[in-house]
């Protein structure tokens, strides 16, 4: 059992480091989908064209509407700053009838969990509530959704304060420690908030306005299919959160709190070019990938989780090309149909995309499925060719007399490597523990906690760490703690680190001390099967 070969190592360096960029702007998301998918529900239920709206294509209209989504008796979404307006020119009723619930929620509240996450993660609370505070000026300083303003003010304010604390750290005289501590905070989140009203709110503004631009001009040429030529390799390659969290998500909110959709939203999360390319694998593969596929597209279609159809792809890198061409006949789909989400499908599934388009109608619906299908079916026909092509090279390659676990792993990986050249010689024992010994993973450290770690420590990590407990449970093993986060999340406890072959160095790097082992499928690896061996020899020998 090994972990990269120094080839990949030696050029994987800006990968990784794209890759934990990637990883930043999605720990500032991810956490707060949540409160992305209420805002998304009550924009979808309560805007004029929403289920219970006044222009509601289904006739439910509800005259207390009107309340939750702002603007008194008329149908804008006016915000704060609109109902203090309202309320100035001496406007009747209710003030919560002006501001209501839709505004609020897309201006303050979703931009500030950002912000306070974002600080979190660099510094802590105390980095939290000061980039919390600074992002509310930034917000107020602006006229539209600060989304990018508050992932960018947050974690830069998290750090000032961690550099000004360094300041004097150790300097404090015993007992006025939280008044210095409070203070302080008090006196940088009011200086900041204070530069982003009148600096980096505007400067915000003007690259919204430009990323802005982009897209429309991208859709104004109808262009917007391109991107996938950037989105589906980077999926891969375990790239995409930087563009998907960095770019799509902010300008996609901006666009849902407009008009009520975006289909920026579709560009990464369309499950139909994963789930083609599983399908020709179910019906065009070979060995252990075709075996593999059906479940692989079961738990990626319904269950969102893309990473599972990764292996696959790297195993027969031409495939790419299908993706590519899959993803943006999804995108021309929506682009000319105008189909779109109401808020971002996390995690990528069916049923999160169905609950997320059906606030458009059933004509958006009937749109988004549709692109859905056609990714599907390009991507699906483009793989099954190029499978059919080197059929006969891949069954020439599953007649090797390897055993059934390096048979597997070359077939999801499609080549030998050091990794499989290590278990190749070590198979001749056939003993699990000795393919893991002799694979120069050490194996002295007694094993009691496993993690599962992948890039957000939610989708991929959570299934892998789901099937070995069900191993360990099988094997009648106590004591093993299995557990899954997101690599950036390691803090060293670990006996052993399992991660997909592509992260593994970031793994190692936050982990140092932690066994590690890479895999090609969380799904099923025969490397779980060798962990199990080996805690069963530790558990033997104490006995």
């Amino acid at each position: 059992m090994t972990t990269t070969s120094p080839a990949a190592t030696k050029a994987g360096g800006l990968r990784t480091g794209v890759q934990r960029f990637g990883t930043f702007l999605s720990g500032m998301i991810m956490p707060n989908i949540a409160a992305f998918i209420a805002w998304g529900f009550i924009t979808m239920l309560f805007i004029p064209k929403g289920f219970f709206g006044a222009e509601s294509p289904f006739g439910w209209h509800w005259a207390g509407v009107a309340e939750i989504v702002g603007g008194g008796g008329d149908s804008a979404v006016l915000g704060w700053q609109g109902a203090m307006t309202a309320v100035a020119e001496g406007a009747d009723g209710n003030i919560l009838a002006y501001v209501g619930l839709v505004g609020p929620m897309v201006t303050y509240l979703l931009p500030l969990l950002i912000a306070n996450t974002a600080g979190r993660m660099v510094y802590g609370e105390r980095g939290g509530v000061v980039a919390t505070i600074a992002t509310m000026g930034v917000i107020v300083g602006t006229n539209i959704p600060m989304f990018l303003g508050a992932m960018i003010m947050g974690p830069i304010a998290a750090w000032i304060t961690k550099r000004m604390d360094r300041l004097w750290d150790g300097k404090i005289r015993p007992g006025f420690e939280m008044l210095v501590n409070n203070f302080s905070a008090g006196i940088l989140g009011m200086v900041l908030a204070i530069v982003g009203f009148f600096a980096f709110g505007p400067v915000m503004l003007g690259v919204s306005a430009v990323l802005g631009g982009a897209v429309d001009w991208l859709v104004s040429l109808n262009l917007l299919p391109l991107v996938s030529i950037i989105v589906e390799p980077a999926k891969v390659l375990f790239l995409n959160n930087a563009i998907n969290h960095g770019v799509f998500t902010p300008l996609g909110i901006e666009q849902a709190a407009e008009t009520g959709k975006s289909i920026l939203f579709l560009i990464e999360a369309n499950p139909g070019p994963g789930l083609g390319l599983l399908l020709a694998f179910t019906f065009f593969g070979v060995g252990a990938a075709k075996a593999s596929a059906p479940g692989a597209a079961i738990i990626q279609f319904f269950g969102g989780i893309h990473e599972i159809y990764f292996p696959y792809a790297l195993s027969k890198p031409t495939t790419i090309l299908a993706l590519i061409a899959g993803g943006a006949a999804g995108v021309t789909t929506n682009m000319v149909l105008g189909g779109g989400l109401a808020f971002p499908a996390a995690p990528g599934s069916i049923i999160a995309v169905t609950a997320a388009a059906v606030g458009g109608g059933v004509g958006n619906l009937l749109v988004v499925y549709l692109s859905v299908v056609i990714a599907a079916v390009v991507t699906f026909l483009i793989t099954g060719v190029i499978l059919r092509a080197s059929r006969k090279r891949d069954l020439e390659a599953e007649g090797d007399s390897f055993g059934d676990a390096i048979a597997q792993t070359e077939a999801n990986k499609g080549k030998s490597s050091a990794a499989m050249d290590a278990l190749r010689a070590s198979s001749g024992a056939g003993a699990a523990g000795a393919a893991v010994a002799g694979a120069g993973v050490a194996t002295d450290r007694r094993i009691a906690n496993i993690v599962f770690a992948c890039d957000a420590g939610m989708g991929s990590s959570a299934m892998g760490a789901s099937v070995l407990r069900n191993k360990f449970k099988k094997a009648e093993i106590d004591g093993v703690t299995v557990t899954n986060q997101a690599i950036a999340n390691l803090d060293g406890s670990a006996d052993l680190v399992i991660t997909q072959q592509q992260l593994t160095d970031r793994a190692k790097a936050q982990s140092p001390n932690s066994i590690h082992v890479s895999v090609d499928n969380f799904m099923n690896s025969p490397k779980y099967e060798e962990v199990v061996e080996m805690v069963r020899e530790q558990r033997d020998s104490d006995a």
